[in-house]
């Protein structure tokens, strides 16, 4: 039987994402084999990474079904921070259907947001579009709306690191902009996340505590000072997308149309 070092790993490791529900999910799931050494944990660890595995792949079947359905022509996406391989396992939760577009050859081309103040979106998303062969443009996270009204993308997805009960959708700061500007040019917001992103225990985003992060995140840039000296900063690093403005969730078992009435 493992003791109190795995104990203490397992709090450390939750507690390093409380936003993203799915971390403690799995990181619960393989320790409550604790009691069977160390063997049976890495193996549950093992099988859960083999489930998402699979898990991304139909999600990205059945986003791009959805991207298909929704949007005429080969579409353009707009999508905002990285939820792909990098941040996850194979081809991602929201590039998943990306990926899958590109392979069928009926995608046109992918914005990807900037993502501040940590860049994920320029540094990780782009690169991981690239290495795909996906063309690609890069955005400022303020530009969102404004391409969105200026018609040149059809669609928003977006990853998750949590879905309420009500489907409102948390996930990095900056995607809520995105939502409010997709509704106003009346193109469809996809969040695509696994079964494990669901938490029926929270009822609606009002419920999430949204985490803040260090301010020094914001006041430097590259490791030069952006800001001046003694400026305070406010950094949340989520905001909540109201199930009202999302058209659909994807997951690996299913698609969740919330414009239509479904429910997580």
């Amino acid at each position: 039987r493992l003791g109190g070092d795995v104990d203490d790993a397992v709090r450390r490791i939750r507690s390093a994402r409380p936003t993203a529900v799915n971390l403690a999910w799995g990181v619960d799931r393989a320790a409550s084999r604790r009691s069977e050494g160390a063997d049976a944990v890495l193996a549950e660890a093992l099988a859960v990474r083999d489930e998402e595995i699979a898990a991304s792949r139909e999600m990205g079947r059945r986003g791009a079904d959805l991207l298909t359905e929704l949007v005429e022509g080969r579409p353009r996406i707009l999508t905002h921070c990285n939820a792909g391989g990098l941040a996850t396992v194979e081809y991602g939760t929201a590039l998943a259907p990306l990926r899958t577009l590109h392979e069928r050859d009926w995608l046109a081309e992918v914005l990807t947001a900037e993502t501040r103040p940590l860049l994920q979106g320029a540094r990780l998303t782009a690169w991981e579009l690239g290495q795909a062969g996906i063309p690609h443009r890069l955005i400022a996270d303020a530009a969102g709306p404004a391409v969105l009204a200026l018609g040149l993308a059809d669609a928003v997805v977006v990853g998750a690191d949590r879905i309420c009960a009500n489907g409102d959708v948390v996930n990095k700061i900056g995607t809520y902009s995105h939502a409010l500007g997709a509704q106003a040019a009346g193109v469809p917001f996809v969040a695509v996340a696994p079964e494990s992103t669901l938490d029926p225990a929270t009822k609606s985003g009002a419920d999430v505590e949204i985490e803040q992060r260090a301010g020094d995140e914001l006041r430097y840039a590259g490791g030069r000072r952006t800001a001046p000296a003694g400026t305070t900063a406010l950094n949340l690093a989520f905001d909540v997308t109201p199930a009202a403005l999302v058209t659909a969730i994807v997951t690996e078992r299913r698609v969740i149309r919330l414009d239509r009435g479904d429910l997580p």
